[in-house]
């Protein structure tokens, strides 16, 4: 039982899903997210079950991502193991956001990609002094997927677009303070939290609130007016040109880090969320994220940037376009393109 990557089983009324890859920081591959749906399937109708509660292993982090090495061998070829990957993940996404128990994720530790798409959904969502949240796609030529284009778009503001847009890393008094996570706890306090999770297993969020903490002045607040003003416009260029005339040592800051992204991924990401805040049903958004994921594995821009920070490391990538301007509003078009209805996205369910 302890050798599989995911171990789930039922404690005294919760379905309890433990992440168990810690080498890889928990990333996600197929057979994980089958695992997870497989459960979380048979608990829904399970009166034994009143609550669900996902956690990890070791203490390296929650989830770093998905398996990127795959989905970029896969987008080299023909991408069919990427978007069976991409559908499995997504319909677990989905089957989490309308799960019809309460969810419970603690993340304690990195969650980035992929974990962001397994704990965002949850209805308790768990931090720790040791979180690092990121989205950090647009510096491997992808873009926030996994339920991005849903959750990031109604973070207050423009901060859903600055941190697709810089894959800007957050300590927990920012998630908590923005509401991406609902709760600060002490990482050391984090074993005795689940036992009164399991203890309690009808009203997590009860003992969330008991056990929350402060997690401190959110390092962020002093930028979000910059934030909202600089990051609003519906074109990267009409961004970075507001960040150009600002001045200020931040806004350069922030120009520098767009200066290392994808030109492309920028302006897929921009598109995305904007589209993203204007739908009205999570489902929607998540077939939009798989018709883009399956073309964009498959661009230049995506096995750049995995060449140049997963596996060569040199931190190099050389974009292609290598200018915003150079990236055609039909290129963008093209990937945002829907799917043939029988190629399309579905749900569990539908």
């Amino acid at each position: 039982m302890s050798e599989s990557e995911v171990i789930t089983r039922i404690e005294n009324g919760v379905g309890r899903i433990t992440l168990n890859r810690p080498k890889a920081i928990h990333a996600l591959n197929r057979p994980m997210c089958e695992a997870m749906i497989e459960a979380l399937l048979a608990w829904r109708g399970d009166d034994a079950v009143q609550s669900v509660l996902i956690d990890h292993a070791g203490e390296r982090g929650f989830c770093a991502g998905g398996d990127i090495r795959m989905i970029a061998e896969s987008g080299a070829g023909d991408a069919s193991e990427a978007k069976a990957f991409f559908r499995t993940e997504y319909q677990l996404n989905h089957l989490l956001f309308v799960y019809p128990k309460p969810i419970t994720a603690v993340v304690d530790g990195i969650v980035m990609g992929g974990g962001v798409g397994i704990s965002e959904p949850a209805d308790v969502r768990i931090a720790t002094e040791r979180t690092t949240y990121a989205m950090p796609e647009t510096g491997i030529g992808l873009f926030p997927d996994v339920g991005g284009g849903w959750f990031l778009p109604r973070l207050p503001g423009q901060t859903g677009v600055w941190l697709a847009l810089t894959g800007a890393r957050l300590k927990a008094a920012d998630t908590v303070a923005l509401g991406i996570h609902t709760h600060f706890v002490a990482s050391e306090a984090v074993e005795s939290l689940k036992t009164e999770l399991l203890a309690a297993s009808a009203d997590p969020k009860a003992v969330a609130d008991r056990a929350a903490g402060d997690a401190g002045p959110s390092p962020l607040a002093p930028h979000r007016e910059a934030i909202d003003r600089l990051f609003a416009f519906d074109t990267v260029e009409e961004i970075v040109a507001a960040l150009q005339a600002d001045g200020s040592e931040w806004a350069q800051k922030q120009l520098d880090i767009l200066k290392t992204k994808s030109p492309q991924s920028l302006k897929v990401s921009l598109r995305q969320i904007r589209t993203g805040a204007t739908l009205t049903d999570f489902a929607d958004n998540m077939a939009m994220e798989y018709a883009l994921g399956g073309r964009v594995v498959q661009t230049h821009d995506f096995q750049e940037g995995v060449r140049a920070v997963i596996i060569d490391k040199d931190n190099a990538p050389q974009w292609s376009p290598a200018e915003l301007s150079l990236v055609s509003g039909a290129q963008i078009e093209a990937l945002f393109a829907p799917l043939p209805a029988d190629e399309a996205w579905k749900t569990l369910t539908g």
